[in-house]
C-alpha cells in the first residue's frame, strides 16, 4: 500500500486518469482541476507549482485514490478508502497545508492523522441530476450566456459568493477565472427586464460529467426563483452538450438551496467537508 507523489500533470493523468473518469461524480472536482490545468497551464490557479499523487493498495493493484494540490487552494481528495487518506497524511508530513476538501470519511481520516488541529469550514452535499424538472412557477426573465461586458459584474459577484460561503482564499483574484469561463461560454446570467439578477457556472463536459456552480443571486434579488431558473437552464445546456451526469454542490447549512435543487430533480450522492489546519 503506497502513495506516489509527483509534480507532473502528465504522470498524474497517465496513472490516475482512468480511476478519476470511472467515478466522475465523486471525483468531479479533481476532473475539473485536471481539465483547467491542462487547458491553462500549471500556474492557472496561482504562481506555486501543483502537486499530485495516486494510491494503490498493492504493487500491481489499480489506482483507487488520488489527490491534487493547487496552491493557494486547499488539497483536494478523490474518492478513496480511509486508510489511503491516513497514509497520505503520513506521506505529506512536513508539508505546509492550509486545509483540504473531500468526502467526509477520507477527509476526517486524513485530519485524524495530520499533526495539526483542524476546523470544519464547510459541510456540503453533492447532488446528481435525475430527470430535470422545470421550476414551478417559472421565474420572470430569461437566461443568456455571459459576455465580456459582464466581466466586472461577475468578478464582484464571485467575490460576494465566496465571502458569503466563507470560501475566500487570501489574495484570491477572481478575474482570470471569470474571463476564462466567460470566454469558454461556461457562465450564464439570468436577466429580468434587462437587469442581471443571478448567475451560474456550467463546467465543460469531462468524462461524461458537467458540474453546475457557482450559483449566486445578490440579496436584493432573492426570493423570486432566479437561481432555480438559471440552474435549470444550465442543467439543460449540460445535458444538450452530452453530459451523462450533471452535478452540483450545496451548503448543508442552506436549506433553501437544498430544497430548490431537489425540486429541479437533483438527488443526493454523498456528503463532503472542507477542513482548515492551523499552520
Amino acid at each position: 500500500m503506497t502513495w506516489t507523489l509527483s509534480p507532473s500533470l502528465d504522470d498524474f493523468r497517465a496513472q490516475a486518469g482512468d480511476f478519476l473518469a470511472a467515478h466522475p461524480a465523486e471525483n468531479t472536482v479533481l476532473l475539473t482541476l485536471v481539465h483547467n490545468l491542462t487547458e491553462g497551464g500549471p500556474h492557472v490557479f496561482g504562481p506555486d507549482d501543483p502537486q499530485y499523487g495516486w494510491w494503490r493498495p498493492g504493487p500491481d493493484a489499480p489506482v483507487v485514490g488520488a489527490f491534487a494540490r493547487t496552491p493557494p487552494y486547499p488539497l483536494r481528495l478523490s474518492l478513496m478508502p480511509e486508510r489511503a487518506a491516513t497514509e497520505l497524511a503520513l506521506a505529506l508530513a512536513g508539508t505546509e497545508l492550509s486545509g483540504l476538501g473531500g468526502g467526509v470519511a477520507p477527509a476526517h481520516a486524513f485530519a485524524a492523522a495530520w499533526a495539526a488541529e483542524s476546523t470544519v469550514t464547510a459541510n456540503e452535499r453533492l447532488y446528481r441530476l435525475g430527470t430535470l424538472v422545470d421550476p414551478s412557477p417559472l421565474p420572470a426573465g430569461t437566461v443568456r450566456p455571459a459576455t465580456a461586458d459582464d466581466v466586472e459584474l461577475l468578478v464582484r459577484w464571485f467575490g460576494e459568493f465566496v465571502a458569503e460561503a466563507e470560501l475566500a482564499v487570501p489574495g484570491e483574484n477572481h478575474r482570470p477565472t471569470v474571463e476564462r469561463r466567460t470566454a469558454g461560454g461556461h457562465l450564464h446570467i439570468w436577466e429580468h427586464r434587462g437587469t442581471p439578477v443571478s448567475f451560474a457556472g456550467v463546467s465543460p463536459v469531462i468524462a461524461g460529467m458537467s458540474r453546475i456552480g457557482p450559483v449566486y443571486t445578490p440579496p436584493e434579488h432573492r426570493g423570486r426563483g432566479y437561481a432555480s431558473g438559471v440552474v435549470a437552464a444550465g442543467s439543460a445546456q449540460a445535458l444538450a452538450g452530452g453530459a451523462a451526469e450533471v452535478l452540483l454542490y450545496t451548503d448543508l447549512g442552506n436549506p433553501t438551496s437544498n430544497s430548490i435543487y431537489q425540486k429541479l430533480g437533483y438527488r443526493a450522492v454523498e456528503d463532503c467537508v472542507s477542513l482548515s489546519f492551523e499552520v
